[in-house]
């Protein structure tokens, strides 16, 4: 038997979801490698903060490999929040103004120092200082949650989007804070239409 960390089986329900299926979901405080930005996502700033986040979140696994370092884990998939200047997100603001914040869940036992570390040592090997040194360690717990699964361009996000607020209305909430995406599949690799992207929004009592 394995004793590799994989978090999306020991948060099964959150990494898991089904087309057409809206559920409620708890998420609780969790440990994600953090890159803050803003901007069109198919812009290139965009895919230089996924490579940053991605080289750091590798860099880490296997600097503790090397060492010893407790069990060996699965790199998870990568995840955005997302909002525009000043407010709540919109698919009508124009992507100039949207401000985005990527993330890479981290197993509990990772820690600040493993993420400087493999900064440090990834700003000597490619020079990219100014990027790496913004990636952070940083504990985030989401709280009530609705989610559901996308599948397809993420262009064409917005009626599971707006399908998925409905229900949660109808549950009795209403939305209260960043629009949440999980991205399951490599965009590079997969064709649009397949695609699946976990789509969650964070929720309160109306």
């Amino acid at each position: 038997m394995s004793d590799k960390v994989d978090l999306k089986k020991d948060y099964k329900s959150l990494y898991t979801a089904k087309q057409g299926v809206c559920v409620l979901v708890e998420v609780p405080q969790l440990s994600y490698l953090m890159l803050d930005g803003a901007g069109d996502p198919n812009a290139a700033p965009f895919a230089k903060a996924v490579e940053a986040l991605y080289g750091v979140a590798y860099s880490i696994k296997f600097a503790r490999k090397k060492k010893g370092l407790g069990p060996d884990y699965a790199v998870m998939p990568l995840e955005g929040l997302w909002s525009v200047a000043g407010g709540n997100f919109s698919w009508d603001a124009p992507k100039s103004s949207w401000r985005w914040t990527l993330m890479i869940a981290q197993p509990s036992f990772v820690s600040v120092a493993d993420a400087s570390e493999a900064v440090c040592a990834l700003e000597c090997k490619q020079g990219e200082a100014a990027l790496l040194s913004l990636v952070r360690l940083e504990d985030f717990a989401e709280g009530p949650c609705a989610q559901t699964l996308h599948v397809g361009p993420y262009a064409g996000e917005r009626p599971t989007v707006e399908a998925l607020l409905a229900f949660a209305r109808g549950q009795g909430y209403v939305p209260s804070g960043r629009h949440h995406e999980i991205y399951l599949n490599d965009p590079r690799r997969a064709a649009p239409a397949k695609l699946k992207t976990i789509l969650r929004t964070p929720v309160r009592r109306a």
